[in-house]
């Protein structure tokens, strides 16, 4: 069954993308088989709960295929047996101090982390949009340097990348105050490199960031086109990686999509597990408002909340902005937040944002993004080039339009409905595994929304 098991995996690895398989897949092991229940191992009970949920089905059919039964899954967490070459050569991710020792006077802790004591996991509101990459956020910071390293983290702005990645730091400190957590943005990264150039203190910055316990990296995609950076961090990420401690790293895009980015560090990216953010829906931007207002001691009334999460707003930055002037009206004014005052105070940025997307523009769109001509989309060839920025056109326009399946067909060419709906249904599929397509769509989306 173990030989079924790795045929299993090869087969799966044909219709995963690289990433995808090697963080969710390959880890898994054959444990054992009990009639017809299948038992296989997985690195942790996150792993787990995710596997379960996204690759099921998938495993189970690719079992049927090559063994015409049905099996039952379950899922084992794999034990980690200790052995002398763990506990002498292993370094520690994060190290603990010594049991039963005298209490020795207190150190000042080298790594100044300045991290943001108000971005916590219990005040991270979770959503579908968000809900993957907070509990991979959560794994890391639970078990460092242990399954998922690096873990990378994008999103558009304001989507909470920096309150999880701050998040990660502090849950460690609040479990092990030793631990050396080094949080930068690459801007600042770049700028004390610079400055130890200048004064010859290379050195120092060196050892500074290679004897960190924790890498946390802010907006990497600013590195990006600075080959000086990019070079030191290069070798800063592979002298902790190769020392087994953890690297989290947030950006605004796909490491694929990030341009002017060194080979060798886009793929060392993705050499761990890559989670997205998408902006969160009405009701998870209700529960943002409503857990901001109650940090900030606003009495906000849930009609009002919903209004504003129902605005345009694209990201949680402008929701927070909206409600710290709602709270600063109703503080210097001494009034109530009530529906009627906000959508007065309100009024000069809460305005219909909303515009009309035709079919035309999001064809002009996706064969910008992909360097087409718009004709090329609806002309009738099947090369590989032209298919699937074609699909992704069709499905965009059924979700940001209101024409039905027979006039998006009529527009792209006069295809048939059962065409339109193929296309849709295929995105759709896809998207549920392939977070590069996922972040392909959403970026044309924003250029289409704003």
């Amino acid at each position: 069954m173990e030989k079924i098991w790795q045929e299993v995996q090869s087969n799966i690895e044909k219709v995963l993308t690289p990433q995808t398989f090697n963080a969710w897949i390959k880890p898994i092991r054959y444990q054992t088989l009990q009639g017809s229940s299948l038992v296989l191992e997985v690195p942790d009970s996150f792993s787990r709960e995710y596997i379960k949920d996204k690759y099921s089905i998938m495993i189970n059919e690719a079992l049927a295929a090559l063994t015409n039964q049905n099996y039952t899954l379950e899922f084992a967490i794999q034990e980690r047996k200790e052995t002398l070459d763990d506990t002498v050569a292993a370094p520690s991710a994060i190290p603990l101090p010594p049991k039963n020792t005298p209490k020795e006077p207190e150190k000042v802790n080298e790594f100044q982390t300045f991290l943001n004591p108000k971005y916590t996991f219990d005040k991270f509101v979770c959503g579908s949009g968000n809900q993957f990459a907070h509990a991979a956020a959560h794994a890391v910071a639970n078990n460092p340097a242990t399954n998922y390293n690096p873990l990378f983290i994008y999103g558009g702005v304001g989507l909470g990348k920096t309150h999880l990645l701050i998040a990660i730091g502090n849950h460690i400190l609040a479990h092990n105050n030793d631990a050396r957590i080094c949080y930068y943005t690459s801007e600042k990264f770049m700028n004390e490199m610079i400055n130890s150039l200048r004064h010859k203190k290379m050195d120092e910055f060196r050892n500074k960031f290679r004897k960190a316990d924790v890498l946390l990296i802010d907006d990497i995609q600013f590195m990006a086109g600075k080959q000086a950076t990019q070079e030191e961090f290069f070798h800063t990420f592979n002298s902790l990686y190769e020392s087994h401690k953890q690297i989290v790293l947030t950006s605004d895009k796909y490491p694929k999509d990030i341009p002017d980015l060194e080979e060798r560090l886009r793929s060392r990216f993705e050499w761990g597990l890559i989670a997205d953010i998408q902006p969160p829906d009405i009701e998870t931007k209700s529960a943002i408002l409503k857990k901001k207002a109650e940090c900030d001691n606003i009495d906000l009334p849930d009609d009002v909340a919903l209004f504003l999460a129902s605005s345009s707003a694209s990201n949680v930055r402008e929701l927070e902005g909206m409600l710290v002037r709602l709270g600063a009206y109703s503080s210097l004014t001494s009034s109530k937040v009530t529906l009627t005052m906000a959508k007065e105070v309100l009024k000069d940025i809460i305005v219909d944002k909303s515009k009309d997307i035709s079919i035309e523009a999001i064809q002009k769109a996706v064969a910008d993004h992909f360097q087409l001509k718009v004709a090329e989309l609806k002309s009738d060839k099947r090369l590989k080039t032209l298919v699937l920025p074609r699909q992704i056109a069709i499905y965009l326009c059924r979700d940001l339009t209101k024409a039905s399946f027979p006039e998006i067909g009529d527009r792209f060419g006069g295809k048939d409905h059962s065409t339109v709906i193929h296309s849709v249904k295929k995105i759709d599929k896809v998207l549920t595994h392939d977070a590069e397509l996922k972040s392909t769509i959403e970026t044309i989306r924003r250029n289409l929304l704003n």
